[in-house]
């Protein structure tokens, strides 16, 4: 700990978002008959994220210059001297920056709600939810035990349940926010699954603790196997990732997440959320670092997630579940990196996506708000000359989103691809051709929604009869209507995360991945896992990154992609609708989604509703209410007829029961004695 980071300061920085949610939440709608006006509500909230942000970029100029913070800050609870219960921080150059790109990002989605949401009823109730999402992200971040992990963990969850499901009128908006809840579920049970075993076998939910206890942990076996226990300790914990994280099989929930407001679209898939995983994993890099079979698993899911993902990018034709789809994709990426023990590479393209990413779907909300809410690629076209400032910044966005040389995407990104390429851990060959291919994907997916809403002829403005599209959720231009450029709360945002979008790669290369920059906050085993050595070696300045990308098939890759997606929707729009003729069961496999929805619904859904009525017939109807609601009443009744034999009205009745009761008790006297006696 040192004097420059104050527990003070850093209490702040998470309760400045928290009191401006609870003030929009409470005063600035009807529970409180609406004391706060919209004005005040997200003036309140703004102002609370930005404090947060310049305190983070405070705290992470302090973290530069060598200052580190390590405490409890608070005892919650405490079971004897066995088990105490705390909440603190641990701030390093990890959780620093984090906290950055967190608050940063939710800042600027704040702004740009001013102008999205303006129209919206629950306008108030929306700026009490992305606050509150920031607060719980915050804690996640900076905690530094496992306990406020979970907190942050499961109240990232819930608030994300509130805002996918913000218009709960909506039936599919209902339907994804429970879908989100129930999968990230699955992934929370083995999350707590993993913190239990740590905290079973080294009797400590403190980090540095139990970090220190990770030797211990690799010698045992889980009792009654021969499993390794870090291996099943890690993969525990790493099932929680692939639900935050939207790993497959678990990724089921994040596109229909797009049911919500495009702006925590923007929140939930560029920094918050979905990074918790990917975070999560480097955090714990310690244990990780301890079993190559956790590693391996890793890297094989996140090469699926990469490449599939990208796959089903090609067909959609609503704007924000391509970005939704990219983000899966970018996900299996820094899932990836983490597999070949490549984590500040991870962190690193977490960071850039970020900024990206926010832009990408700031930039799409901003096509909605133009078209009128109109979501459907085909109904566009041609709106650079209407959307100058949306145009520009989309545009930035898909080339750092492809890896565009000086780009920051391409920093990362070829970072990510290049320490696959020196692994080899298990699964490294099928990862390599997974993050190869994907290049390819990205480019052609990110330009084909480019091209379709930016270029070629303006579809908007008639009367569309596109199988799927739903009228009644986009509303469209009417005949002879233009689209418009969006206000400038809505375009100030744009601007700001274009400038890192384009610049922060090749400034933070060099500090983070090589400089040094995570310092003790990131545990790699540079002999069993020298990805990152090998990467230093080969790393001689950004620039020179650039020069040696002409060169690599890499950048060849994203111009074909980038070439093939020209002429599908510019020049030959024809060929498109042949190849899909031609690989039409292939086609319906995409448009299904590799039908594990409907897996899960069969499977998972059909199961659960077979169970459910088992313990409904079963339980609730044949046992409670058959055996001990409906059977204690026929007991009852039953009794009551016998005995009622013995209410006659008669005296000598009543006298002849007395003398057989006191006969009864004399005997039972009687025995009760003699056998005591004997």
């Amino acid at each position: 700990m040192t004097s420059t980071l104050h527990p003070a300061l850093l209490i702040f920085i998470p309760l400045a978002p928290l009191i401006g949610a609870i003030l929009a939440g409470f005063f600035g709608t009807k529970f409180m008959g609406n004391l706060l006006s919209r004005t005040a509500c997200h003036r309140i909230t703004i102002l609370g994220v930005a404090i947060a942000c310049g305190l983070s970029i405070y705290v992470l100029t302090q973290v530069m210059a060598g200052a580190r913070f390590n405490a409890n800050i608070y005892e919650w609870m405490r079971f004897g001297d066995e088990l105490v219960l705390n909440i603190g921080f641990l701030i390093d150059p990890l959780s620093a920056m984090m906290m950055v790109v967190v608050t940063f990002v939710s800042l600027m989605v704040h702004i740009y709600t001013i102008g999205y949401m303006h129209e919206d009823e629950g306008y108030n109730r929306f700026f009490s939810y992305i606050s509150l999402f920031t607060f719980a992200m915050l804690m996640l971040v900076m905690s530094n035990n496992f306990l406020q992990l979970f907190f942050g963990w499961e109240a990232v969850g819930l608030v994300s349940y509130l805002l996918i499901g913000f218009w709960y009128t909506k039936p599919t908006a209902i339907f994804a926010n429970m879908k989100a809840f129930l999968v990230n579920r699955v992934g929370d049970f083995g999350f707590i699954l993993g913190i239990g075993l740590i905290f079973a076998n080294t009797g400590t939910l403190d980090y540095e603790t139990a970090f220190g206890q990770a030797q211990n942990i690799a010698a045992q076996t889980l009792p009654g196997t021969s499993w390794e226990l870090m291996t099943v300790a890690c993969i525990c914990l790493f099932i929680g990732a692939m639900g935050k994280s939207a790993q497959f099989p678990l990724h089921v929930w994040l596109p229909d997440s797009m049911e919500g407001p495009t702006p925590i679209s923007a929140l939930i898939h560029a920094a918050t959320m979905v990074t918790a995983g990917i975070f999560m994993v480097s955090r714990m890099s310690p244990f990780f670092e301890l079993s190559d079979t956790a590693l391996s698993f890793i890297l094989i899911i996140g090469s699926i997630t990469a490449l599939f993902m990208g796959f089903l990018g090609i067909v959609q034709t609503d704007i924000k579940r391509v970005v939704a789809y990219s983000t899966l994709s970018q996900l299996g990426y820094m899932t990836v990196a983490l597999g070949v023990s490549a984590y500040p590479v991870a962190i690193f393209h977490l960071m850039t996506h970020a900024f990206f990413k926010a832009l990408l779907f700031l930039g799409a909300g901003s096509v909605i708000m133009g078209m009128h809410h109109d979501q459907d690629m085909r109904n566009m076209g041609g709106l650079r000359k209407y959307m100058p400032i949306t145009w520009i910044t989309s545009l930035i966005g898909s080339l750092a989103l492809i890896g565009t040389p000086f780009f920051s995407g391409f920093y990362s990104k070829d970072s990510i691809i290049e320490a696959v390429a020196e692994s080899h851990i298990y699964g490294s060959g099928f990862a390599y051709f997974a993050v190869m291919a994907g290049v390819f994907i990205t480019a052609f997916y990110s330009f084909r929604m480019y091209f379709l809403v930016f270029h070629g002829k303006e579809r908007f403005g008639h009367v569309h009869d596109h199988h799927g599209h739903d009228h009644d959720a986009h509303h469209g231009l009417a005949p002879g209507q233009k689209p418009h450029e969006s206000p400038l709360v809505v375009t100030l945002p744009l601007v700001l995360l274009a400038i890192p979008s384009v610049m922060i790669g090749y400034i933070a290369i060099e500090p983070m991945l090589y400089g040094g920059f995570f310092d003790q906050s990131i545990v790699i085993d540079t002999q069993a896992h020298p990805a990152m050595e090998e990467l230093e070696g080969a790393f001689h300045g950004a620039f020179n990154m650039v020069i040696h990308s002409l060169t690599s098939p890499v950048l060849w890759l994203a111009i074909a992609g980038v070439t093939t997606a020209a002429i599908f929707y510019l020049f030959r729009p024809e060929i498109p609708a042949k190849i899909a003729e031609v690989f039409a069961p292939l086609k319906k496999i995409l448009d299904n989604k590799y039908y594990v929805d409907d897996f899960n619904q069969a499977v998972f859904g059909r199961g659960a509703q077979i169970i459910g009525n088992g313990f409904w017939k079963l339980g609730d109807q044949t046992v409670i209410d058959g055996f001990i609601v409906n059977g204690s009443a026929k007991v009852v009744n039953w009794f009551s007829k016998l005995v009622r034999h013995f209410q006659s009205g008669y005296l000598y009745h009543y006298a002849f029961a007395m003398i057989i009761g006191v006969i009864g008790l004399i005997a039972w006297i009687l025995f009760t004695h003699l056998g005591s006696i004997q």
